[in-house]
């Protein structure tokens, strides 16, 4: 009998993350979920129990190495092993350039840059160690591809997020382990689920790419 396939996605209180979180549980996952606060995961525990997934929620904090190594601990404990890690969270912030301070551009990095890649670390070394390969999905933006006024410090970090994808998707290849980004647009955060997506034959030979959904955003 074939294992049911495990998934970990980060920030899934609302918006992009609860929606792939519930898409993930439709397509027969079970889904580990993160928040900074477990109450803020009560409305995506809500939906996930109409499905007939295992829903792990789990407080997590990106600025915080010690949390980032218990996390992955503690996905691998729950289910054993672990297939996917959609890394959603991450920290926003608009502002002038010349008005940027640098605690501020510290916490967007320590979130966006340092925690995402200290994590996709972690739960990589799990998947090399496992033997079974795996899927990373980074979740970049379309400000790092294209210059958008007050959001310097924010585009920056995400073009560093799409930097270290296309590294991990060479180094990790012989392992089996498949890196994208995904670069949304402007977005209507209470989004529908993306159910369906995780039968699409072609994404298996797929990775080290940055999938831009934007609506023609950076065409113009």
């Amino acid at each position: 009998m074939t294992a049911k396939r495990t998934a970990l996605v980060t920030g899934a209180s609302y918006g992009v993350g609860a929606a792939t979180a519930l898409a993930l549980a439709r397509n027969g996952f079970d889904v580990a979920v993160t928040a900074t606060r477990r109450d803020n995961l009560a409305a995506t525990l809500r939906a996930l129990e109409a499905t007939a997934a295992r829903a792990v929620p789990l407080v997590f904090d990106l600025r915080d190495q010690d949390n980032i190594t218990r996390l992955a601990v503690d996905v691998v404990a729950a289910f054993g092993t672990l297939d996917v890690l959609v890394n959603n969270a991450g920290a926003n912030l608009r502002r002038d350039a010349v008005d940027v301070t640098p605690p501020e551009w510290d916490t967007v990095m320590a979130v966006n840059i340092r925690g995402t890649f200290f994590l996709t670390q972690a739960i990589g070394r799990h998947m090399i160690a496992a033997g079974r390969g795996g899927v990373i999905v980074n979740l970049a933006s379309t400000h790092a591809l294209v210059g958008v006024a007050e959001r310097s410090t924010y585009g920056i970090s995400k073009a560093a997020l799409i930097g270290m994808t296309r590294m991990l998707a060479v180094e990790w290849a012989p392992h089996g382990i498949r890196v994208n980004a995904v670069a949304p647009g402007r977005l209507d955060t209470p989004s529908p689920s993306r159910s369906g997506k995780g039968t699409d034959p072609a994404a298996a030979a797929m990775t080290g790419q940055v999938l831009v959904l934007d609506g023609g955003l950076t065409v113009a």
